[in-house]
């Protein structure tokens, strides 16, 4: 069969098996995937065309669970502008999305102890300003300035490092770039802004700001689940409890093994 044939060839979902559209077919290890089975994963997930279609069929699985989890989610701080950080500190979970309809978007779901790590990313790119002026005959041509006008464009990420099953990093923008045009505050740097000068603008400290209240807020997250862990791991002790006077090894709840009242 030839490139053409192939190209119409009838193609069956290796996942849901449903006979797949035209150009609508998605490569797997072992086999093909429909876009509306690909609509459904992880959207932090990118390894794709090297998963098996078993391996697609636990993930799917698993993000139907995880609409429980963000049924039961109850956002008690929110960090970020068009992409969030929404904490649930009581439950101690976390998700990060741009969607509205949380139910609809269906967004992962993930616990505090989790998250192994968190970083800013600052990336920065150039690119000249020219002006338009006529020669001699009135034809127009672009002309740099001198010196060149430069604009620098900051563009703010935050990745999260995650122990979860399909992906192990969730990076999402925290601005969709901040410019900053030197000459119009009479400053001019021919070889890059230094740091200090770029903490001048008012849209890069904010953004600055944000970035780091969203590290930091990870980051006691993290904190708190391994506080939690260790506290765990710890053997209790016995203590006497003020109620019923009992000498008691205290609950994970903190209560009286006998009377279940709370010991404080």
């Amino acid at each position: 069969m030839g490139l053409f044939g192939k190209l119409f060839e009838k193609k069956i979902c290796s996942v849901c098996g449903r006979e797949i559209k035209f150009l609508g077919n998605r490569k797997l290890e072992d086999g093909n995937l429909c876009r509306d089975c690909e609509k459904k994963l992880s959207p932090w997930f990118d390894g794709r065309r090297h998963a098996s279609a078993e391996e697609i069929r636990r993930q799917l699985h698993s993000r139907e669970e995880n609409r429980a989890l963000v049924a039961a989610f109850r956002t008690t701080h929110s960090l970020g502008r068009s992409t969030r950080l929404l904490l649930d500190e009581d439950a101690m979970r976390f998700m990060i999305t741009d969607a509205r309809d949380l139910d609809a978007a269906n967004p992962d779901v993930l616990s505090f102890s989790q998250i192994t790590g968190c970083d800013i990313d600052i990336r920065e790119s150039r690119r000249e300003e020219t002006r338009t002026v006529k020669d001699k005959e009135g034809h127009s041509h672009s002309e740099s300035y001198d010196p060149p006008h430069i604009i620098y464009t900051y563009h703010f990420y935050v990745e999260v490092r995650v122990d979860a099953p399909y992906f192990d990093t969730m990076r999402f923008p925290v601005n969709s770039g901040v410019e900053i045009r030197p000459w119009e505050s009479g400053r001019l740097y021919r070889n890059g802004i230094p740091a200090g000068a770029r903490m001048l603008d008012a849209a890069y400290r904010e953004t600055d700001r944000l970035a780091r209240e969203i590290k930091r807020a990870l980051d006691a997250a993290r904190e708190r689940a391994r506080d939690q862990a260790a506290a765990a791991a710890r053997p209790r002790e016995a203590v006497l409890c003020p109620f019923c006077g009992a000498s008691t090894v205290p609950d994970e709840n903190n209560r009286c093994e006998y009377c279940g009242s709370a010991l404080g």
